[in-house]
């Protein structure tokens, strides 16, 4: 199995969490590569989410600007070409975009623009998810919501929740997820990772998204495992990730085998570049060393993926015959 050549996807990818050394070096110069592995990238292990989430800033902090954001999504679209993804949906939260004057309205406009130039340059296919954060209020997740609205028909495609989903509660953002159900937008929300499946089942009858960010934590309740299969409601799933924020020890102890035999809908994911250090060719390595997965296990995720993207169905046929071609060689 060549791994490398593995026609690959990402539905489960945060903007704000994957930049490289080298952009990062560029746009600050003051951090050289000892700081930014003791500042910026995921240690080996965070204590939990929480943990995780503070060394989010080290990064946001630099995409403030037109020129930092059309970088960073130039930078991302490089790293997704070394491991040769074809479909990715890139998420993060415009609000998060404001220290220097820029509008919610007119990050999206700038992220939108240089995903349309990336994807047209690299020939990967790409949608934009926007993300309100369980700290939000309700009126910066409305807020949000409608900015998915008003860019519907562009590379933006959907709305998620993301953030602490074990310190902050689900009502806040309760009414922008209807106000998107209302207007027929694409939904996915993070779930099951730091709280276990009692979240996930508040998420889906709160919420109703269509899939759920990460979602692992299902495994300790069968009648949810059941349900998920039985209702094709699809997991993106980042293995890496969970065992670095401590979710799970080790990658051996991660359900992602377990879900996948037991009929899940699943996709292969990294969260982050940087936040984990991690890639997709490293990560599919590691889960055939641990589980024994080879192309049969990673296609079938790649077309999972495909089937619960958020895009039409014209392009969602052309990239299933991209990976179909690879099958039959």
């Amino acid at each position: 199995m060549d791994i490398a050549a593995l026609p690959k996807t990402e539905l489960h990818l945060h903007l704000d969490c994957s930049l490289s050394y080298d952009l990062i070096h560029r746009l600050n110069p003051e951090v050289d590569r000892a700081t930014f592995l003791r500042d910026v990238a995921l240690p080996e292990k965070c204590s939990d989410l929480a943990d995780f989430l503070r060394r989010v800033p080290n990064q946001m902090n630099l995409m403030q600007t037109e020129d930092a954001l059309r970088a960073t999504v130039t930078d991302l679209f490089t790293q997704l070409q070394a491991d040769n993804v074809i479909y990715a949906e890139i998420r993060f939260a415009p609000h998060q975009h404001q220290q220097q004057g820029l509008s919610p309205e007119d990050v999206v406009r700038i992220v939108n623009e240089a995903f349309d130039l990336e994807s047209a340059n690299t020939g990967i296919e790409s949608r934009l998810i926007l993300c309100t954060l369980r700290h939000f209020t309700a009126e910066a997740a409305m807020e949000t919501a409608k900015l998915v609205h008003l860019f519907q028909g562009t590379r933006v495609a959907a709305l998620d929740l993301a953030a602490d989903e074990a310190g902050f509660p689900i009502e806040p953002q309760v009414a922008a997820f209807r106000y998107a159900r209302e207007h027929g937008l694409f939904r996915t929300a993070h779930a099951g990772e730091a709280k276990g499946p009692e979240s996930v089942w508040e998420t889906l009858d709160r919420l109703a998204p269509i899939r759920i960010g990460h979602g692992v934590r299902s495994i300790e309740d069968p009648r949810l495992v059941n349900h998920l299969a039985e209702n094709n409601i699809h997991l993106e799933v980042c293995p890496a990730c969970n065992v670095m924020i401590d979710v799970y020890d080790r990658l051996e102890d991660h359900p992602i085998d377990k879900l996948y035999r037991a009929g899940v809908p699943l996709s292969i994911n990294t969260d982050g570049r940087t936040l984990p250090l991690i890639t997709q060719n490293l990560q599919y390595q590691m889960l055939a060393d641990t589980f024994g997965w080879g192309d049969t296990e990673f296609l079938a995720c790649a077309r999972n993926a495909l089937k619960a993207a958020f895009l039409p169905d014209n392009i969602r046929q052309s990239l299933m015959n991209r990976l179909n071609q690879y099958h039959v060689r």
